[in-house]
């Protein structure tokens, strides 16, 4: 099964047709060795959006291309699998986010460049000539330093290497804010842990929604084993006959989140994109929200 689309409409006015951005996409991080294969099985079952980033220590972007390689021009769900069929997103890491020996671009160079070199060692290990989403995977200290990313960002997209660009571990709603008042291709992309420790985001959501910026939630299972513990999702799941996992990330979707998911299992992946198989009612996902405290 493939999973709905969704878009933002910052998405930038270029030219070549791209795809939209997926309800539900799978996360790369710590796959290491095993990153090849769980990309390309991923692919095979119906996942069509691929997170990712340029950042040797947490990820492994040339076994993510050699997945995807191994999926391109073959039949999958039943589709003959093209690159323009494809949400491929990758980030930029800072350099207090790199492992010392691995940095994919020259620390010496400017931000500028270490932007432009860590974006075409992107594409070179994802094996393509563009990428939907280029995501600054943290925000930098120094506004100067980020105002700069953000302009090397902008200019990879004015360029038609990039569709979207965005910005993850963004925790506080003013530097958000100034982000996408400062910035002349406005962020459309905001991806952040998502658990109680952060209010879940209450503010930087609602910010999301009010500007069209699609909010991106990660570690949305594991640092939440009470909401899928709670009655109120346990019974859900008994009456749809699913798993509280599936009625958390229905839920969120029909919000419009759109969850990442980085499970190794076959059977969790099948059941991730069978979260599309079924729809909760109003009251269902409000009885979800409440446990967040959010509102539908």
């Amino acid at each position: 099964m493939r999973p709905n689309t969704t878009m933002s409409t910052n998405d930038s006015p270029i030219s070549a047709p791209f795809a939209a951005i997926p309800s539900i996409l799978y996360g790369t991080a710590w796959k290491k060795d095993a990153t090849a294969a769980l990309v390309e099985l991923a692919l095979r079952l119906g996942f069509r959006g691929i997170d990712t980033a340029c950042q040797p220590k947490h990820y492994d972007e040339p076994g993510t291309g050699a997945g995807i390689a191994a999926c391109l021009g073959t039949v999958c769900q039943g589709t003959l699998l093209t690159r323009e069929q494809l949400y491929l997103q990758s980030k930029f890491t800072p350099l207090d986010g790199q492992d010392p020996a691995r940095i994919p671009y020259d620390p010496k160079a400017s931000l500028s460049v270490q932007v432009a070199q860590s974006f075409a060692a992107s594409l070179q290990n994802l094996r393509t000539d563009y990428l939907d989403a280029l995501v600054l995977h943290s925000p930098l200290r120094n506004a100067a330093h980020q105002a700069e990313v953000w302009q090397a960002m902008e200019l990879i997209v004015e360029q038609g290497g990039a569709r979207r660009i965005g910005i993850s571990n963004c925790y506080q709603p003013t530097a958000l804010e100034q982000l996408h008042r400062s910035a002349r291709i406005k962020p459309s992309i905001v991806q952040n842990r998502f658990h109680a420790d952060t209010g879940y985001d209450r503010e930087i959501r609602a910010f999301c929604r009010d500007q069209a910026i699609v909010y991106q939630s990660f570690w949305t299972l594991t640092a939440n084993p009470n909401v899928l513990a709670h009655r109120s999702v346990q019974a859900l799941a008994a009456k749809y006959q699913r798993t509280p996992a599936q009625i958390l990330f229905r839920a969120l979707t029909q919000q419009g989140i759109v969850p990442l998911t980085g499970t190794r299992s076959e059977t969790h992946m099948r059941e991730d994109l069978a979260i599309f198989e079924f729809e909760l009612s109003a009251d269902e996902r409000a009885a979800v929200a409440a446990l967040l405290g959010a509102r539908s």
